[in-house]
């Protein structure tokens, strides 16, 4: 069942010919068969992964004690960032910081054994490091309140993380709903991490983030290549799952404090909006898995397509609704400035 394209193939991966059965594949056979793809693709990114540590990444000469130890507690005058990179910073932090749940969520789709487990290990590994390092940063230079930060953390890991594919519908591969969903929601975060760390003001966060986004990004590509070869395997049980995901998704951070108040003010302010979301990560993959042109479909797979095609184009719509909406709010908000500052100067 398994044949190599020329190299690393077209998708950069073992190619597996479609199984093309009348019938869905359960959860061990696509493990089963995945697994060699799999393994392939953690040496390919244990090869390009590279080593960091999140003290190097902290400013330490500027920390202080907290009160607690003889110091002085947080005061907002002491933060340096603006309100949107606040609210983008803990954002972000907090959708790290859920990191058991996604473990959780991942481990019981996956499987813990041969390169399933190696890359379960692994990815859990590296992520922590990015909830580490972004603590570090702003407790040390103070840009938020470390006590609501801490409060807000305790409630988001409380609540857990349920993904899309728990909802969906009672599958025998969730699998398929877990890799489709990660491929996404990863590719989502780098984004949002990269656009925050343009608008904290500070080099010194601007290379963190940009470090913890190249992370993000090699772990979409392995998430994105187990999906492409799961396409290849059994086209329209993996078609229905990523149209269902998409249909149906939400930043894993949606359950936090506050998370659609940030969220607006990070998409007002072109940090992570739906145009992002559509450009730069929806089709972007859809275009490496040539979801359009692929003819391995079967007539249901290729009613799942058009149901597909049909919601994009509905997005296509919303995106221009939103930022016409978007373009009008911020044109009453300058022009309010404006009217004060003209009054101000007036007095």
């Amino acid at each position: 069942m398994h044949d190599r394209e020329g190299g690393d193939g077209h998708h950069g991966r073992t190619r597996l010919k479609g199984v093309n059965m009348a019938r869905d594949l359960t959860q061990l056979e696509l493990l089963t068969e995945l697994e060699p793809v799999a393994a392939e693709n953690v040496n390919r990114h244990l090869s390009l992964a590279k080593e960091w540590h999140p003290h190097d990444y902290v400013p330490w000469d500027e920390g202080r004690n907290f009160a607690a130890l003889g110091g002085v507690d947080w005061d907002p005058e002491q933060s340096k960032l603006s309100e949107l990179a606040k609210a983008a910073m803990i954002t972000n932090l907090l959708t790290e910081d859920n990191l058991p749940s996604y473990h959780r969520e991942i481990a019981e789709n996956f499987s813990q054994d041969g390169a399933w487990g190696t890359w379960v290990g692994r990815w859990t590994a590296e992520e922590n490091r990015h909830g580490i390092a972004i603590r570090d940063y702003l407790v040390v230079t103070r840009g938020v309140d470390p006590v609501a930060l801490e409060q807000a953390r305790m409630i988001h890991m409380t609540n857990g993380f349920a993904s899309p594919a728990d909802q969906l519908l009672e599958s025998q591969a969730g699998f398929l709903f877990s890799v489709a969903y990660v491929t996404f929601q990863e590719l989502a975060t780098r984004v949002a991490h990269r656009n925050t760390g343009k608008v904290c003001d500070d080099p010194i966060a601007d290379r963190l983030l940009q470090r913890v986004a190249a992370d993000e990004n090699l772990h979409m590509i392995f998430y994105r290549n187990m999906c492409g070869a799961a396409l290849d395997l059994s086209p329209d049980q993996t078609i229905d799952a990523i149209t269902l995901i998409l249909e149906n998704f939400q930043m894993p951070g949606a359950g936090m404090p506050n998370f659609r108040r940030n969220g607006v003010l990070m998409a007002k302010h072109g940090i992570y909006d739906l145009r992002q979301h559509l450009e730069e990560v929806i089709q972007p993959v859809l275009k490496k898995w040539d979801i359009f042109e692929r003819t391995d479909f079967t007539p249901r797979g290729e009613e799942i397509r058009d149901r597909l095609a049909a919601f994009l184009d509905k997005m296509s719509k919303d995106v221009v609704r939103f930022e016409e909406q978007r373009d009008r709010m911020l044109a009453r908000e300058a022009a309010k400035r404006e009217r004060e500052l003209t009054g101000a100067s007036v007095h």
